[in-house]
């Protein structure tokens, strides 16, 4: 368990100073008693995030107080409480998303308790239930951790990124699921494909390459398969890359949706977009700029539209492994710092994580699509 509980918290960076260059300090805005995985905002600019898996949580998914240092359960107790007998409660969640309907998408990856994965939106201005998706097998095997998702409203798909570092999971079952809105179809593809797969790199913070232990009594080097995944403002192209790896990759949502091409044929749809460090979160303004979380570095790198060269953007000293990141309609990126990396696991059982764990926020090139 703590094995699969670690790999939810990866969104990780190897940068050299070759990256560095006209750094935003990204401002602090909020102080809280527990690590902060993604972010995300409704029209009202409401602030929801998923209280990071990898710590266990209680509540999995909060509101923020107005003191910015309080929160409430999302959106009620009930949800955030297992119960015998049903699965309409959320059980382990790290990635959600809000849409400017106001519908906050939570993508529960049901490993705590062994549940089938589900997406489940709920309706921030009714207050209800909009809907539960499952994805059950075969677009989920029993290594799948399905980490985050672009909402698509103009096609009606949920694409999520699935790492394949579920239980026992090593990252070479990694693949993208499609969820159809309408019908509630599910289907996985590109799984094995380069652009999905982790590649042979070691995720290093502070000079130490991050290990868990193989079961066989030593200790083996995490890589992460898909991970972040963002799409365009006209949703023409899908984003995303492996979390070990050194490229960003994309495909046409046009590809991508048409289920008459073989997962060969797919796989050739696929482009290499642009180098990169190790990553994590992305996401990607309305001029086309990517976003994503640089965890060794403490910093959030940027991939311009116009040159696909990345250099690192925004960063702060205590943005302790910055996983999800968001835009908000005050106009900000936000970024949480969830201390991953401070964990006893990887400090010789030594825990160096502990409250207030910190949200930024940092001014982006252009505007964002609400919630993502």
């Amino acid at each position: 368990m703590r094995r699969t509980m670690l790999s939810m918290a990866l969104a990780v960076v190897t940068t050299t100073g070759a990256f560095a260059q006209d750094v935003q300090q990204a401002e602090l805005f909020a102080e809280l008693p527990g690590s902060v995985g993604n972010i995300t905002f409704t029209p009202t600019n409401r602030v929801i995030y998923s209280h990071h898996p990898f710590f266990g949580p209680d509540i999995r998914v909060a509101e923020l107080g107005a003191d910015r240092k309080s929160y409430t359960p999302f959106p009620n107790a009930e949800w955030n409480t297992p119960r015998d007998g049903t699965d309409c409660y959320f059980d382990s969640v790290l990635g959600l998303r809000g849409d400017e309907n106001g519908i906050v998408w939570i993508l529960d990856m049901g490993q705590r308790n062994g549940l089938t994965p589900k997406i489940v939106g709920w309706n921030t201005w009714t207050d209800e239930l909009e809907r539960i998706y499952y994805i059950p097998a075969p677009a989920s095997v029993p290594e799948s951790q399905h980490n985050d998702m672009v909402v698509n409203l103009k096609d009606q798909v949920f694409v999520i990124a699935d790492e394949g570092i579920g239980p026992g999971g090593d990252g070479s079952q990694a693949a993208l699921v499609i969820v159809d809105m309408q019908t509630g179809a599910t289907r996985r593809v590109l799984q094995g494909h380069v652009s999905t797969l982790p590649e042979d790199v070691a995720i290093v913070v502070d000079g130490n390459p991050l290990t868990v232990p193989d079961g066989n009594g030593g200790q083996v080097v995490i890589k992460v398969g898909a991970d972040g995944i963002a799409a365009d403002s006209d949703f023409e192209w899908l984003y995303y890359g492996p979390l070990s790896g050194s490229a960003i990759y994309r495909i046409r949502f046009a590809d991508l949706l048409n289920e008459e091409l073989s997962d060969e044929a797919l796989g050739e749809t696929v482009e290499r977009y642009a180098d990169k460090p190790n990553n994590g979160g992305l996401t990607m303004d309305q001029a086309g700029n990517l976003y994503l979380t640089e965890v060794e570095s403490n910093a959030v790198g940027i991939i311009p539209a116009d040159t696909r060269e990345y250099r690192r953007y925004a960063e702060a000293d205590d943005l302790s492994w910055p996983d999800g990141v968001s835009f908000s309609l005050d106009g900000h990126m936000y970024v949480s710092a969830a201390q991953i990396s401070r964990a006893d696991l990887f400090n010789n059982g030594e825990v160096k994580n502990a409250p207030p764990y910190l949200i930024y926020r940092f001014e982006p090139e252009a505007p964002g699509r609400i919630g993502h």
